[in-house]
């Protein structure tokens, strides 16, 4: 409404002008005099001015409003998506598209979308116009526009590959920013501080090729704009000034044609802006529905129930799971107890992170292979069967907050300091806690930096106890914890097991001292189980892992 307002306001202006110079001319038969004549076009110019303010404020504010919309959308997408497509996905490549993207897609529906509306008002009215003054003239004065179009169309499909081209190696270049960031310590301890160098100016010399590539696409239709309103301009000159002459036209009414295709000017010159924010935000708007289109391949059924208690336990039918083309586990059965302590181990890459993964329905489960309760573990909704699990990941991972933030994070509602200090209590992390100079508030530093390995993994089994969930999966939670701290974790987290579900993965089998039965996994199926002291009678592959162990503990 505003754009229209605006757009009728400045296209009454040069007819009060042509008032205005034929009063000049004719005083006597003047309808309006030059004074009252430029008394309007004052007015007319203050309207234009304030409805021009409101209509970008609008429509720039509407651009900013669908940005956080969207990005509301990508983010709650993100957290929804499951494990499989962040692993083929890079983290830079997400941000870029956060960023770049999003930016580019709110210029299109922001100034974007107010030009092109904006250029066809003007278009459609100031053509009206002049056609009402001369329609010939106004034929050869727009004549060359056509022309225009057709080149710019011809342009505008190579600025869509082209802009999409340039996205994508920001994107390339964002994650390898995002990966050397995160590295630099590593970077630093082996001296490729160059090597990085290097390879991030070969990233950045690619996504300036593809931009200067764009920007000379860009450059071409600008002229090309140019040139058709310049042809226009020199018509109405040479063939107006004619008409003048002749008296077919007023002197006013040349003064009015000129106006109405002066106002053409900037909607034509922007017109290549308009398509590159079109290319641009389309090449960006497909990037973003590559997000905004990923589906989850761990979804809820449409007949899934929550799940409140663990009675009968879990168990595992023919359990099969492969990555792609790789099989990871091929084939397993077992039955693991309501309150039974379990430990699992076996060979790396025989499948025990992935069981771990399959049990949290972090990854997808074929029907009738995984029970918890005595259901199929597809027909439990994944958020209730979640808040009866603590999990501690083999990668342990802290937010930049505090210590207290960090174990509360495994509370659901609110925390006292009683349940913050009995978590760091049963996962040997009291005594750390307490040497802090702030103690519960004391910062971690992104991911933890601020922490040794062993405190990072204590601080989160603290945060998986803390909630006090009855099932507890625990992957490798001591492989950074020395053999002294080991038996002070163990001893706590004992008293912790009674009355759980527990599975512990661990390469280390003093972990298992807790466990009545051991699983161990061999190429993703199991070569053997039962309870420890009779797998070591066996002679087994358990056996030989025990072995192995104390010798290398004997050589220490």
């Amino acid at each position: 409404m505003f754009l229209i307002l605006t757009n009728a306001f400045a296209l009454l202006i040069p007819w009060f002008m042509k008032l205005a110079v034929e009063a000049l001319q004719h005083p006597p038969g003047a309808s309006l005099s030059p004074s009252a004549c430029a008394q309007i076009i004052v007015l007319l110019a203050v309207l234009h001015c304030i409805t021009r303010i409101f209509s970008r404020t609008l429509i720039l504010n509407a651009a900013r409003i669908i940005e956080f919309h969207i990005r509301n959308d990508l983010f709650q997408k993100l957290t929804r998506l499951d494990l499989s497509y962040f692993s083929s996905s890079r983290s830079g490549d997400i941000l870029s598209r956060f960023s770049n993207d999003l930016t580019n897609v709110r210029m299109l529906t922001g100034f974007g979308s107010m030009s092109a509306i904006n250029t066809v008002l003007v278009y459609s009215a100031a053509v009206t116009m002049m056609f009402r003054i001369h329609p010939w003239l106004t034929f050869w004065a727009i004549f060359p526009l056509p022309l225009m179009v057709l080149v710019v169309k011809k342009v505008s499909h190579r600025l869509f590959y082209r802009s999409l081209q340039a996205q994508e190696e920001l994107a390339h270049l964002s994650s390898q920013t995002e990966e050397t960031v995160s590295a630099v310590r590593l970077i630093k301890s082996y001296c490729r501080e160059e090597y990085f160098q290097e390879e991030f100016g070969k990233t950045a010399e690619r996504y300036l090729k593809h931009n200067l590539r764009l920007a000379r696409l860009r450059g071409l239709i600008i002229p090309v704009m140019a040139a058709a309103t310049g042809s226009g301009t020199l018509v109405v000159l040479f063939m107006g000034g004619r008409l003048v002459i002749t008296n077919v036209i007023t002197l006013g009414d040349f003064v009015a044609f000129s106006g109405y295709l002066a106002m053409l000017v900037w909607p034509t010159a922007v017109l290549g802006w308009i398509l590159t924010l079109a290319q641009r935000g389309a090449a960006s708007m497909s990037r973003l529905a590559g997000i905004l289109g990923a589906e989850s391949t761990v979804i809820d059924r449409p007949d899934a129930e929550p799940i409140k208690t663990l009675q009968e336990g879990i168990e595992a039918r023919d359990l099969r799971f492969s990555y792609g083309d790789a099989n990871v586990i091929g084939g397993i059965s077992f039955h693991i107890k309501a309150g039974e302590t379990v430990g699992i181990t076996g060979e790396v890459g025989s499948g025990k992170t992935t069981l771990l993964r399959l049990i949290a329905r972090l990854l997808p489960v074929s029907e009738g292979m995984l029970f918890v309760d005595g259901r199929d573990i597809n027909t439990v909704t994944r958020t209730s069967l979640r808040r009866l699990i603590g999990y501690v990941p083999q990668e342990t991972f802290l937010f930049s907050r505090t210590v207290a933030d960090n174990i509360s994070y495994g509370i659901a509602g609110d925390h006292t300091a009683e349940a913050l200090t009995i978590a760091a209590s049963q996962a040997g992390f009291l005594e750390d806690v307490e040497s802090f100079p702030d103690t519960f508030e004391t910062q971690v530093g992104e991911k933890g930096v601020t922490l040794s390995g062993g405190q990072k993994q204590r601080l989160a089994i603290a945060r998986a106890v803390a909630g006090n969930p009855p099932i507890l999966l625990l992957d490798d939670p001591l492989s950074a914890v020395d053999a002294g701290r080991e038996e002070e974790i163990l001893n706590e987290l004992g008293k912790f097991y009674a009355g759980r579900t527990v599975l512990i993965v661990s390469q280390r089998v003093s972990a298992f001292r807790d466990c009545g039965r051991i699983i161990v996994l061999k190429s993703g199926v199991i070569a053997e189980q039962g309870p420890p002291a009779e797998l070591i009678r066996q002679g087994g592959l358990y056996a030989e892992i025990c072995r192995t162990q104390q010798r290398n503990r004997e050589i220490i």
